[in-house]
């Protein structure tokens, strides 16, 4: 089966070269082209170029994409999708003056999610986070981590997994399964912090492991939850199973975390919502991809990531939705990019690049999402007819996107 894409407006992130991340200066080119055709064969992406270029070409279907714009699906690199219930109380509780922090204190936030996912069934479990999944895509997300995280034991974090991994093999879009071990602790360890992380790390993982049900391994490393030597146990742990790093860093406070996720190579380091000077040069000396979660900030009215500082600083940056029912429930890619545009002042270019490459570099998938380039998977975002890219991020309420397409094929 082959697609002709013809007629695009403006086709973006092009990249002939093999590309796979974006850094400092270079996140504010986006290379498009103009007036262009777009080759899918089955899957994969085999050729663009020049409308002018395109008379020969022959397809099984074709798309006329005029005034439109095509791009890469969104890569979101950080979300919580498979949860039970909701948490909108909390969100009434926090309007009435209690913090993210006082509503914990009182055994709500993850725990209050924990409950509610201990007691629902795997299938129900899979259905409410299935229609989660399938609206994501329909915003235009083509590549999602997903994390555990609200079991906090050890069946029910297995339970989480195993929903993920059902994920993964029903739906085209590619899925990225973290074990977040260590997200928060179980009332039953209220006294026993050591116990709970012996549990994780003697239980949790090696179970995780042993059924394959996880690529990365996940702690929330923040005061009142895990600190440095919790989170380097878990860690050390996670090393002799191949669990790569992605962590939950700096969210309120700064005291070290992202200094200790590059010292154990992490994929990325999530939230920085609160940086100093010393987790900049850190992460100048990484493989680290830094990420950036701005819907949680505008949901939480806590700081954002400084990601101009990032940026500037010669670092490459990463954008995702964190969907989960407690900071974030939402999984719109495009509300972030807009408003990682409007607060944390990146440019359009910046922000695009941040969603789409520099995101799956997030998720170790930017050989193959991400970018326009021959060889990657077809995964596209054709945009209702705009006036021109800026217009994405600048219309921020507006529902732009036209048609999406997974793997060459239409959603």
């Amino acid at each position: 089966m082959s697609v002709l894409i013809t007629n695009i407006k403006e086709l973006l992130q092009v990249r002939e070269e093999h590309v796979t991340i974006v850094k400092g200066s270079d996140m504010k080119i986006l290379p498009t082209l103009k007036n262009a055709y777009l080759l899918i064969e089955h899957d994969t992406i085999v050729d663009y170029g020049s409308m002018e270029d395109c008379k020969a070409i022959e397809a099984d279907e074709t798309i006329d994409a005029s005034g439109k714009i095509v791009l890469p699906t969104w890569c979101d690199s950080h979300t919580h999708i498979v949860y039970a219930g909701d948490r909108t109380q909390e969100f009434v509780d926090r309007i009435n003056g209690l913090s993210y922090e006082d509503i914990a204190n009182r055994g709500g936030g993850i725990l209050n999610s924990a409950e509610q996912l201990q007691n629902t069934s795997e299938d129900e479990l899979y259905h409410q986070a299935a229609r989660r999944l399938k609206e994501v895509i329909k915003l235009g997300t083509g590549a999602v981590e997903i994390k555990s995280g609200y079991g906090l034991t050890v069946d029910a974090e297995l339970k989480m997994l195993r929903v993920i991994k059902r994920l993964k093999k029903d739906f085209a879009i590619k899925v990225k399964p973290t074990l977040l071990a260590a997200h928060a602790l179980p009332k039953e360890f209220k006294a026993n912090k050591k116990g709970f992380i012996d549990l994780v790390v003697n239980e949790m993982i090696p179970a995780v492991a042993k059924e394959q049900l996880a690529e990365y391994i996940d702690v929330f490393c923040e005061k009142g939850y895990f600190d440095l030597e919790d989170t380097e146990r878990v860690l050390q742990a996670a090393e002799s199973y191949h669990l790569i790093p992605k962590i939950h860093v700096n969210q309120f406070n700064a005291f070290g975390g992202v200094a200790l996720g590059v010292k154990y190579k992490a994929l990325s380091v999530d939230h920085l919502e609160e940086m100093n000077p010393e987790d900049i040069s850190v992460l100048k000396s990484s493989n680290t991809m830094p990420v950036a979660l701005p819907s949680c900030s505008y949901f939480l009215s806590i700081p954002y990531t400084p990601g101009r500082a990032i940026i500037d600083a010669g670092l490459p940056l990463a954008l995702a939705t964190d969907y989960n029912p407690g900071s974030t429930p939402s999984g719109n890619m495009n509300f972030v990019v807009s408003t990682a545009c409007i607060k944390m002042k990146l440019t359009p270019e910046e922000a695009i690049n941040a969603g789409t490459i520099n995101g799956a570099y997030a998720m170790g998938i930017s050989n193959l999402y991400g970018s326009i380039c021959r060889g990657k998977k077809a995964n596209l975002i054709i945009t209702k007819a705009i006036p021109n890219y800026y217009h994405l991020p600048y219309a921020f309420g507006d529902d732009l996107i036209d048609t999406v397409m997974i793997n060459g094929q239409i959603y």
